[in-house]
């Protein structure tokens, strides 16, 4: 017994080199992205790519500022809060119809929404470039909102409906009982429950459209709805030779991404994990 609580409580020295190295190669790259952009465009050839700026300056950020930064930033958040608002309604009241009903319309809309889940973004490009044009709605806003909400309520339909099959039956029961409609139930008891959930979905969805670079590089065309990836890949060649000022643009970009995790993260595993431990 003693020998093998002293097994036990050995250090396991090489997973916690393994895992010191994760963190330097997953540090790394963030140190030098903020780092670098804090120096000047002289300091960035002068220096040392890792050393801590002797100067720490702005200017990078700035410039990034005043090449119309707010307008691709704002767009881009109008199309990721559009898209999982409506992503997050539409697949809620879906996943309760699916956990709660038990008829064939119901299995057949889970099998149609598992099939989602297969079907890449790259393959569709060409139909959803036809159907964009033919609605009239190319080169605008809408045409990167309809197409995200499209890829992004399969998978947030499977994680949705693992969660609300963990709420005990007899919470839906006892609600019937008391007289509560579909909808009294779905507001009074799904939605409650189901924060962790909706949080991660939420977190998760904003992410991949914040993200999104196909939809805006092939359904958009002028700089007044333009995102901020596409801005992101129009301002390498616009400062070439002002690295600064891009990674300026890299470090402004992620802040939403990292508040929303920041706010969410006590739910966000919660939301992943829950319904996969059966």
């Amino acid at each position: 017994m003693a020998r093998a609580a002293a097994t036990r409580q050995r250090p396991n020295a090489l997973g916690g080199a393994l895992g010191f190295v994760w963190l330097i190669l997953t540090i790394g790259p963030i140190y030098y992205v903020v780092v670098t952009s804090l120096k000047s465009q002289a300091d960035y050839y002068d220096s040392n790519a890792l050393g801590i700026p002797a100067n720490p300056t702005l200017r990078a950020y700035r410039t990034v500022l005043q090449n119309d930064f707010l307008r691709y930033f704002f767009n881009s958040l109008l199309v990721a809060v559009v898209t999982v608002v409506v992503v997050v309604a539409i697949s809620l009241m879906a996943s309760y119809v699916i956990v709660r009903r038990s008829s064939a319309i119901a299995r057949l809309s889970q099998r149609v929404f598992l099939l989602g889940i297969a079907i890449p973004i790259q393959a569709t490009i060409v139909p959803v470039y036809y159907l964009i044009v033919q609605l009239g709605l190319y080169d605008t806003l809408p045409a990167l909102m309809l197409p995200g909400i499209a890829f992004a309520i399969p998978i947030t339909v499977l994680i949705l409906v693992n969660y609300l099959r963990d709420i005990p039956s007899e919470l839906y029961d006892s609600m019937h009982a008391d007289g509560a409609s579909d909808w009294r139930t779905f507001i009074s008891l799904v939605l409650p429950l189901s924060k962790p959930a909706i949080t991660t979905v939420a977190i998760y969805d904003a992410l991949n459209c914040w993200n999104g670079f196909l939809f805006p590089l092939i359904l958009t065309q002028s700089e007044n709805v333009r995102t901020l990836p596409l801005s992101l890949w129009s301002y390498q060649g616009e400062f070439n030779s002002d690295i600064p000022a891009v990674l300026a643009a890299i470090v402004l970009s992620c802040l939403p991404i990292l508040a929303a995790y920041i706010v969410g993260r006590r739910q966000l595993v919660a939301g992943l994990t829950a319904g996969f431990g059966k």
